[in-house]
């Protein structure tokens, strides 16, 4: 079997400095705002449902205690099996329970499932508003 000669590239001589090419900023138009954070229903449903939970259902269990309620038998509420929908439920039991005194832990575990920033503020004044509500109910 033949095969042709390869030739090597011949290396470029560097008289001028190489100029490296700077990638340009996005394009930005005056005058408009990025779209505003929004939910799905079903996101929704999981921020109400986290309501009910309880603090309970974010902390993890030992193995002793695990054992202990299992041979009691106790049942621990199941975690989502969707993980971003389980950052989600997970920081909104922080928010019905302690405001905006979330752990920053659970806010970079909900930032890094693909909310934002504007995600987390909308729930927790979705929960401040749903909060005052119920509270000008009961004071009538």
């Amino acid at each position: 079997m033949a095969s042709l000669p390869l030739t090597l590239p011949q290396p470029q001589p560097l008289s001028q400095p190489q100029r490296q090419r700077i990638p340009s900023p996005p394009l930005v138009i005056v005058g408009t705002t990025p779209p505003p954070a929004r939910l799905s229903a079903l996101e929704w449903s999981v921020v109400a449902m986290a309501e009910s939970d309880g603090l309970s259902s974010v902390r993890e269990t030992s193995r002793y205690v695990a054992a202990i309620a299992k041979f009691l038998g106790f049942r621990k509420p199941n975690r989502l099996a969707n993980e971003r929908l389980e950052a989600l439920r997970r920081l909104a039991v922080f928010a019905w329970h302690h405001r905006w005194n979330v752990p920053k832990s659970e806010i970079a575990a909900f930032l890094e499932s693909g909310f934002s920033i504007d995600h987390y503020e909308l729930v927790q004044t979705s929960i401040g508003q749903a909060r005052t509500s119920r509270r000008r109910r009961t004071v009538r």
